[in-house]
């Protein structure tokens, strides 16, 4: 369980770092320049690399049903640094879906991440 938790939040803060990196490095570029050789841009996408390879490994050891739902959480911190670090406008319909993601991921948070051991 432990080891579930502690990969989980990888994948949910190398997904949110990963795109906030990628957002910053793109539109922080200089006029004439290359983004893609951006330190922002290189940093983003090896985080998304990271959340790519922590996702796989979660994959393999808890169901999907509990995977997506909670690791959706990423959403949730991905509109909050979008509103405070690249000052963008969120809709109340926007908060409203982010409140939603949250609910659903307590819920399915409260649950054993694996029921394998519960099918034989």
């Amino acid at each position: 369980m432990r080891k579930t938790v502690l990969v989980t939040a990888i994948v949910v803060f190398s997904n949110v770092a990963g795109n906030f990196s990628l957002s910053w490095g793109v539109k922080h570029a200089g006029a004439g320049t290359f983004a893609l050789l951006s330190p922002w841009v290189i940093l983003g996408i090896a985080l998304l690399i990271v959340w790519t390879l922590a996702r796989m490994a979660l994959l393999s050891w808890a169901d999907l049903s509990f995977v997506l739902p909670v690791t959706s959480a990423g959403y949730v911190l991905t509109a909050l640094v979008g509103k405070f670090f690249l000052n963008e406008q969120i809709t109340i319909e926007r908060w409203a879906g982010t409140v939603l993601i949250m609910l659903g991921v307590i819920l399915v948070g409260a649950t054993d991440p694996s029921t394998a051991e519960k099918r034989s």
